[in-house]
């Protein structure tokens, strides 16, 4: 059963309690849905100041990024590879930090009220697998603190998927 733990303020200790938390959650699942459901949901509870935690899962024979699990409110379903801040983020195989979408060219909003993002790559074994994708409703959301914590916790949810 999992309970929701008492965070501490310090945001690098918080976050090595989630992706602990993602790790107890994960362990001996290989199931990749419910390991993503967990994941966006996990992330949801812990991450303040977020409209919109899930996961876009590359389609290799579309070149597309497609709708996985998330919370929030209802998202774009197909990303075409390298279109908007996520295809963007698979397409380049780095990490997107964007302090204001507006700003970024080319940006797809699925919801009004995203003002920030943050996109982390998702692979296995060289492959492309997906992207985890955070919006917050809040310009400039997302710091270095968040990048390198937040690609921690892909990378510990690589290996069950």
């Amino acid at each position: 059963m999992f309970e929701v733990e008492s965070y501490s303020g310090k945001r690098e200790k918080d976050y090595q309690m989630v992706i602990k938390q993602l790790r107890a959650l994960l362990d001996g699942e290989q199931n990749q849905l419910a390991n993503l459901a967990n994941a966006s949901a996990l992330l949801n509870q812990f991450l303040s100041d977020v409209n919109w935690v899930g996961f876009y899962l590359y389609e290799e024979e579309t070149d597309q990024l497609v709708l996985g699990p998330f919370q929030g409110l209802p998202a774009c379903v197909r990303i075409q590879n390298g279109k908007g801040v996520c295809g963007t983020a698979s397409k380049e195989g780095k990490t997107m930090r964007i302090e204001n979408v507006h700003e970024f060219p080319g940006h797809i909003a699925c919801d009004a009220a995203s003002q920030s993002e943050i996109v982390v790559p998702i692979y296995k074994a060289d492959n492309l697998l997906g992207v985890l994708d955070i919006d917050s409703p809040n310009v400039g959301r997302f710091d270095e603190i968040d990048q390198e914590y937040l690609e921690k916790f892909t990378s510990a949810l690589q290996d069950h998927l």
